[in-house]
């Protein structure tokens, strides 16, 4: 039986700059199947998925518990290694993200992705030396337990006011590097950049570099060739799936056809993937 540990190892084995771990984000265990029936070598939960299929808002506005109870049945669901998008550890403080981590690994994920927005206040980020803790915090809880958990610090500069793009960088760089000697095993850049800001990240960042893959974004073959390690769908795949409910249900209500659920998974093939796998 492959213990946590060695699901850590392997999941850590796959972030390799120029052939990037590509995750298809899900939120929820029939998601998650579907993920890892397509060939995904991981499956990584995207927090806004997994709030809205929840019934709240993104933006820590899910509790520990719920979040928690949906990340081990995804483990459980699956054979491959999986990713928990933790938002900002679901805590105040830098120990409840270790107990956030703690609860990641007793529900058998081998990696979180912990961010640095703040939902209110005045500043939308965290100071550096507030979430170099926080890192530190879920990095201790990790080794203490014996699991080499990946931990990818999410940096939220897009968040910032729109100014000058060399200041957006040298902040984004400053964020990186302080992550990183916090004990981030990665860094995820959220927003749709460019190849000048995905080279710069990339030679700059001394360890792997995750960033967007969606609408609007490099495609995963244009991030492979600048050294990405790891591209992420994010909530796109859940806003789409989302987007094809509103579609459907209005031309239903509207025309009475049903030509938007064309090309829809038939009944068959995703009771059958409920059906069979881990636990079955």
């Amino acid at each position: 039986m492959t213990t946590l540990h060695d699901k850590a190892l392997l999941f850590r084995s796959m972030h390799v700059p120029g052939r990037p771990l590509v995750l298809p984000n899900a939120w929820d265990v029939a998601s998650a199947r579907i993920v890892a029936e397509a060939g995904a070598a991981a499956v990584a939960t995207t927090s806004a998925g997994v709030s809205w299929a929840l019934g709240y808002g993104d933006g820590d506005h899910l509790d520990r518990d719920r979040g928690l109870d949906l990340v081990a049945r995804v483990a459980a669901a699956v054979d491959v290694p999986v990713s928990a998008d933790i938002e900002s550890g679901y805590a105040s403080d830098p120990e409840g993200v270790a107990e956030t981590v703690r609860g990641v690994l007793a529900a058998g994920a081998v990696g979180v992705n912990l961010e640095d927005s703040l939902r209110a206040g005045p500043a939308p980020l965290r100071s550096v030396p507030e979430q170099s803790e926080r890192i530190a915090a879920a990095r201790g809880a990790a080794d203490a337990a014996g699991v080499p958990l990946f931990i990818n610090a999410r940096i939220d500069t897009h968040r910032l006011p729109a100014g000058d793009p060399a200041r957006w960088r040298r902040e984004t760089l400053a964020r990186a590097e302080a992550y990183v000697a916090a004990g981030a095993d990665g860094v995820f850049v959220l927003g749709a950049l460019d190849a000048e800001a995905v080279t710069a990240l990339v030679r700059a960042v001394s360890a792997p570099v995750n960033v967007l893959a969606g609408p609007g974004t490099l495609t995963v073959p244009e991030l492979a060739a600048l050294g990405v390690a790891r591209a992420s769908a994010g909530s796109s795949i859940a806003e789409a799936a989302y987007g094809l409910v509103a579609r459907a249900a209005r031309e239903l209500l509207t025309d009475g056809t049903c030509g938007a659920l064309e090309g829809g998974l038939a009944y068959g093939t995703l009771n059958s993937l409920l059906l069979a796998g881990p636990g079955r």
